[in-house]
């Protein structure tokens, strides 16, 4: 704690900042330059943010693919255009690498790096501890270290601090350290990347009011808090609060299933109380980086302290279990044709994990295909923002499938139709003229005359 009354008020502060050592100095001057690891759905719009206020950003990233398209002006991201990125690329603003020597020219280093579970379902931070040991040899006095990847509480002084640590460096004296969580939302256009409210923690008090003065110079609304394991543990309450939110309604929706009651409507019907609803959404799962991951996190760190998050884990639970539910459904619809799943040509509609995006990190899309595949179906999908499926960590097996035609004589050719993720570049009437099995997880056929028995909610 960074303040001795302990009083609530005193517990954030968002505007305090004595702009006294030789970095705050340098970046009260606008004259300083960071360093952005990890050049993906986080870093790119980070990186983005600093050099759209004159400040020079090495990028860095180990995909040579990645650093090759940047530094053409080209952007591999759907939601981010690419003249956002040659611009900067073009006045040195922005300069991609993959040398990592090029630490020593950087004031300040933020890490953007995955911290995905293992096959366990147990926190790996194997990318993060690679390279802060690829980054060490090169870090200098007076830069300040910012982790923004989502962890478990403690992550920044059990595990980074002394990696940092280990070459002779110390934090709060040579160097600050800092954690700041990521809170990115692909798609939302609502909020860019530095719109959002960024929440700050730091090792020491020096550690934070340089962080603070580092973020404050691109973030209108930097809230401080009294240390990193607040920061870390904020950012998994965010996430682990709609994990269990979506995974009530997830249980709410099987349970209305059963008694012939559509829970579209009861969520349409609970969310005009103006106070105390908050609706969510059920779906066949869930997706992005966060939502799935974080709670585990937690989990995981509290078993250490001897306490079982069962609320927490239950939730996980459910929404892991929503593909196979899906699929059920899929079969029940496709008996009712008089088909079975086995030697069934069946389409899914969006790989990406929510709609208008074609970001497919943790996408139930995927957990969709694998299980139907075992079940012995034929398996292609359309996805107008995926024309091609990447290489992913976790379904390699995908890699190089393409998206099918928009087409009638290709759509009608498949004994069912899965709706995954509800894109508004989809169009749905096609859909309930080309297919006689629709199976929908995303209510997305409510308003679109069908025939009885045609589409299954799931």
């Amino acid at each position: 704690m960074f303040w001795s009354d302990g009083s609530p008020e005193h517990k954030i502060e968002k505007f305090k900042n004595p702009m006294s050592s030789d970095i705050t100095k340098r970046i009260e001057e606008n004259s300083y330059t960071v360093g952005v690891i990890g050049l993906g759905y986080v870093g790119i719009p980070l990186a983005l943010g600093f050099a759209s206020k004159g400040i020079r950003v090495i990028g860095f990233d180990i995909d040579e693919g990645k650093i090759s398209s940047l530094s053409e002006g080209k952007s591999y991201l759907e939601h981010i255009p690419s003249d956002h990125i040659s611009k900067h690329v073009r006045d040195g603003s922005l300069q991609p690498t993959s040398d990592f020597k090029r630490i020593s020219e950087v004031d300040a280093v933020i890490l953007c790096v995955p911290t995905p579970l293992d096959a366990h379902l147990e926190p790996d931070l194997s990318y993060v501890e690679a390279t802060l040991t690829q980054i060490v040899p090169y870090l200098k006095n007076g830069q300040i270290i910012s982790l923004e990847s989502t962890t478990y509480p403690g992550t920044t002084t059990e595990i980074v601090q002394p990696i940092i640590e280990s070459k002779g460096l110390k934090v709060g004296e040579s160097l600050s350290l800092v954690y700041s969580p990521e809170r990115e939302d692909p798609g939302n256009e609502r909020f860019s990347s530095t719109s959002i409210p960024k929440i700050l923690g730091g090792v020491t008090e020096k550690c934070l009011e340089e962080g603070y003065a580092l973020y404050s110079s691109v973030f209108p609304d930097v809230i401080k808090v009294s240390s990193t394991a607040v920061a870390e543990f904020t950012k998994l309450l965010e996430n682990i609060y709609r994990s269990v939110n979506i995974g009530l309604v997830n249980e709410m929706k099987i349970i209305a299933s059963k008694m012939g009651v559509d829970i579209w409507e009861v969520i349409d019907a609970a969310k005009t109380k103006p106070f105390g609803f908050k609706a969510f959404y059920p779906g066949p799962g869930l997706g992005g980086h966060c939502i799935p991951i974080d709670p585990f996190y937690l989990t995981w760190k509290a078993k250490e302290y001897g306490v079982n998050t069962k609320f927490i884990e239950l939730a996980g639970e459910i929404n892991r279990s929503m593909p196979e539910y899906v699929v059920s459904l899929a079969m029940q619809a496709l008996n009712r044709k008089m088909r079975s799943i086995n030697g069934s040509k069946i389409l899914i509609i969006g790989l990406a994990y929510k709609a208008n995006v074609d970001d497919m990190r943790e996408s139930p899309a995927f957990y969709l295909m694998d299980s139907l595949k075992s079940e012995g179906a034929e398996l292609s999908y359309y996805d107008p923002h995926i024309p091609k499926i990447p290489t992913t960590r976790e379904h390699k097996e995908w890699t190089g499938l393409e998206s099918i035609s928009w087409e009638e004589e290709t759509i009608s050719q498949f004994d069912c139709v899965i709706i995954a993720t509800a894109h508004d570049k989809v169009n749905f009437s096609d859909l309930a003229e080309w297919s006689d099995c629709i199976v929908d997880t995303r209510n997305a056929m409510s308003e679109i005359p069908t025939a009885q028995g045609q589409v299954t909610k799931a």
